[in-house]
């Protein structure tokens, strides 16, 4: 009983389960460590799924009956697309709008991957499953340090509203936003609140994310202005 249940078989396939586990919770830790909603038990979980159903291509003569194996095989590679387009409505799931902002594509993206390394442990593909995981912990982690460190533009729906008779013109706000070290991208008009209020609408461009508190300081001592928003985008 012991040794049909400790074979060479059942050992190797154990191993690449607990490859899968570790692979997976390693990509999870990561995204868990950074708040995600896809942690450290999803991506275990989808590497592990992906591992098994790999598991059940490779080691079809320990399921598939004797007499159906001349006219009945798996294709290991298709069992493979069907894990890839499952992942894909699971990544969609952990994408959301917050606002303006779209959060979740780097966790949809990490657990794709995962499903990827699963089924390179479930087929015993370990080099590349290995490498994979160490370049995903390293590309979650090392190149989040030095993505916040690399300048780039940021970017902020920005309305501020005016009673209709003490409107700030268009001149004077561009200036001010520009003093703020913003660039106006594109500017927008509208009259509300039954034509008692004239509203600017613009998406704003800065390379400093600390302006737009300096802006809202600004903009929040001035007796003219009778509401503002500003909602920086990003992920």
């Amino acid at each position: 009983m012991l040794e049909t249940l400790f074979n060479s078989e059942n050992k190797a396939i154990t191993l690449h389960l607990f490859g899968a586990l570790l692979a997976g919770g390693l990509i999870g830790l990561e995204r868990s460590y950074h708040g995600r909603p896809a942690g450290v038990r999803t991506h275990m979980l989808v590497c592990v799924s992906s591992s098994l159903l790999m598991l059940v291509a490779l080691y079809q003569s320990a399921w598939l009956p004797a007499a159906l194996h001349g006219s009945m095989r798996t294709d290991p590679t298709r069992m493979a697309q069907g894990v890839m387009t499952g992942i894909g409505f699971l990544g969609a799931g952990v994408i959301f709008r917050e606002g303006l902002s779209v959060r979740g594509l780097t966790t949809a993206a990490s657990l794709w991957l995962t499903a990827a390394v699963g089924i390179l442990i479930g087929v015993g593909f370990y080099f590349p499953a290995l490498l994979a995981t160490a370049m995903a912990l390293g590309i979650l982690s090392l190149f989040h340090w030095i993505e916040d460190r690399i300048p780039s533009q940021l970017y902020a729906h920005h309305h501020i509203r005016f009673d209709r008779d003490y409107v700030m013109p268009e001149g004077e706000l561009r200036a001010l936003l520009v003093g703020h070290g913003f660039a106006v991208v594109n500017m927008s008009y509208r009259v509300t609140n039954g034509g008692r209020a004239f509203e600017y609408r613009m998406v704003l461009r800065t390379l400093d994310a600390r302006n737009h508190g300096k802006l809202s300081d600004s903009l929040r001592k001035m007796d003219s202005v009778k509401e503002f928003r500003i909602s920086p985008t990003g992920d």
